[in-house]
């Protein structure tokens, strides 16, 4: 058999500049855990929910020696009662494996607690786009379901698209203080976020997402003030006009109205907890979630 051919240079090239990127992602990972701004049951369960994370690269030991007060014969003991070879990674343990391992963090660290995640953002940045990628790849995220006063249009089903009520229930709710917000929409119907729902998600430890404007954003910080408030930034300036006037279907008086409001919501940014910019969708939407694995408390940085 003719010995196989060595690889082109530039592939060489191209695999170390790989290899390089993803020990420095590793190395990130631990540095967080080490530092506490994540803890190391927040990014198991980030690895589990995505296999490509540098989380789900780490082998297991590195994950517990990341912990401060876990030292590498108390790691090795654990790994041994827990049944878990010390050349297994995160992501690739078996599903009792990963039960094993989630129980000892849980029992070391306690839960991980939950906490509501606010997505906001100026008008056409894409907050409903990342909210669907979401929806869609992350199904243990849970997206809160909005009320509202208006009749269902095709296809609408209640309690999945919205929940329609009637005026009467609707001011209900908010002589009862059942919903964290809630505002009039062009002058018609009315929308509002239950909070019953959201308490109840995140007594169970379930993530819960928000996606919702501005002014919505200010009201839950009010009533809330435990929750993550993420702005979604776009691109640049020049991105943003290009997504609002680009459709041509506004006159010019709208496009002029539409861009002044842009201005005024982007000077709010800072307002936010964090700031993610959506230049891709996939990759937006990777970063709110792994901010909602950062302990209350902890520093963010994005």
């Amino acid at each position: 058999m003719s010995p196989r051919p060595a690889p082109p240079e530039v592939d060489r090239a191209a695999a170390g500049r790989a290899a390089i990127a993803a020990r420095r992602a590793r190395a990130a990972v631990k540095q967080s855990i080490a530092s506490k701004q994540k803890t190391a049951l927040a990014v198991a369960q980030s690895a589990w929910s995505d296999p490509a994370s540098a989380g789900a690269t780490l082998r297991v030991t590195e994950l517990l020696t990341s912990v401060p007060t876990l030292g590498p014969a108390r790691v090795g003991r654990v790994m041994a009662e827990l049944g878990i070879s010390d050349k297994k990674r995160v992501g690739g343990l078996g599903i009792r494996q990963r039960i094993r391992l989630r129980d000892y963090l849980v029992t070391r660290q306690g839960a991980e607690p939950s906490r509501l995640i606010v997505l906001a953002g100026p008008t056409a940045v894409g907050k409903g786009t990342v909210s669907a990628h979401i929806r869609e790849n992350f199904p243990n995220v849970m997206l809160s379901v909005s009320a509202t006063t208006r009749t269902p249009r095709p296809g609408e089903i209640d309690g999945v698209h919205y929940y329609f009520v009637s005026d009467e229930e609707f001011d209900r709710k908010i002589a009862d203080d059942e919903l964290l917000e809630w505002a009039v929409v062009h002058n018609s119907y009315r929308y509002g976020t239950p909070r019953p729902p959201i308490d109840d998600a995140l007594a169970a430890g379930k993530r819960v997402m928000l996606e919702i404007d501005l002014q919505g954003a200010r009201q839950v910080r009010a009533v809330m003030p435990e929750a993550l408030l993420v702005f979604l930034l776009p691109p640049t300036w020049e991105e943003l006009v290009r997504r609002l006037i680009g459709r041509g279907t506004e006159k010019p008086e709208e496009q002029q109205r539409r861009l002044d409001t842009a201005r005024m919501e982007l000077a709010a940014q800072d307002e936010f907890d964090a700031k993610v910019v959506n230049r891709e969708v996939s990759q937006a939407a990777q970063e709110v979630v792994e901010l909602m694995d950062a302990p209350i408390g902890a520093p963010i940085s994005r």
